[in-house]
């Protein structure tokens, strides 16, 4: 009997201790994961992250055109946007081309365009084929400053505003004016290589009514879109940075004079290779004459297409 009774006690106790050594164990694992999911939330490192600029997208709405800076975390703690007659490089203070008839600047303050392994999510310069913005140029990424210039084919009212969610900061340029489709040439990487006698490709783009040709000359500058640069096409500029003096005489020729350096050696497609076929694409042009930065071309008179020394070969 006494025997029995100890051994009763004894599974007793057995069975207290293993239930004692379960709890035990549930607690063990549910409170250092936890603790260190209540770390990670608070880590003064994370807390501190400068949010990034992680897209910037455009795209027309009925009356406007779009153009969007999406960030990580809260995104900027400030931002204006203003008009300016020139686009200055944060730092350097130098001027940065600019495709278009204005230029919208738009400034954010405590973020980065870059991440702290120093990856840059998104392209120095972009390209959209809208009724009114032409490009998008990254001017600064400078002390949690990061500055853009919106290129536009005309200097109209526009608003600005934040969306959550991610955390975005929008800019809508209105368009009350109307446009005409024309032809811009680029280069095509696929023609390039196969060493063609033609190597471009036009697209379509939207520009005014009264002044094609200058809007034909700014898409040009301003490149192909992303989804034009995925199927292969690409802006080559010879190293110019731009163009000035478009001017289209009574014979039929239409002159245009390069900016910025000139000249890559390039014996199968020049900047010329994508004006020529732009400006000639209106009535009133048989010939074009491209000035280099030095205001010379090769063959200045007569009814010729001329090209400056520095687009030589």
């Amino acid at each position: 009997m006494r025997e029995a009774l100890t051994a009763r006690r004894t599974a007793g106790r057995s069975w207290l201790r293993r239930r004692t050594l379960v709890g035990l164990a549930v607690v063990a694992c549910a409170v250092p994961a936890g603790l260190a999911a209540a770390t990670a939330t608070a880590s003064p490192a994370q807390a501190a992250t400068t949010p990034v600029l992680v897209d910037v997208r455009a795209a027309h709405h009925p009356g406007y055109d779009r153009v969007v800076f999406e960030y990580t975390g809260k995104g900027p703690t400030a931002y204006t946007a203003k008009y300016v007659t020139t686009l200055v490089a944060d730092g350097s203070g130098q001027k940065v081309p600019v495709a278009g008839r204005a230029i919208l600047s738009v400034v954010m303050r405590d973020v980065d365009a870059h991440t702290v392994a120093g990856k840059v999510p998104t392209p120095v310069r972009q390209a959209f084929a809208l009724k009114n913005v032409t490009s998008t140029v990254r001017s600064g990424d400078f002390e949690a400053v990061v500055s853009y210039g919106i290129g536009l084919q005309k200097k109209t009212a526009f608003h600005t505003h934040r969306l959550s969610s991610p955390a975005r900061v929008v800019v809508d340029i209105t368009t009350p004016f109307t446009t005409v489709n024309r032809r811009v040439w680029f280069a095509d990487s696929d023609k390039v290589a196969a060493n063609s006698t033609n190597p471009i490709t036009s697209v379509w783009r939207q520009v005014l009514p009264m002044t094609p040709a200058t809007g034909v000359m700014d898409r040009i500058y301003a490149g192909p879109t992303k989804a034009e640069k995925a199927d292969g096409l690409f802006l080559t500029t010879s190293r110019t940075t731009g163009w000035t003096n478009l001017r289209i005489s009574s014979d039929g020729i239409a002159r245009v004079q390069l900016t910025g350096p000139c000249g890559d050696g390039s014996a199968v497609v020049t900047v010329a290779s994508e004006i020529f076929p732009s400006l000639r694409q209106f009535s009133t042009v048989d010939h074009v004459k491209v000035y280099g930065p030095d205001g010379t071309t090769e063959y200045p008179t007569g009814h010729r297409d001329s090209i400056p020394e520095c687009l030589e070969p």
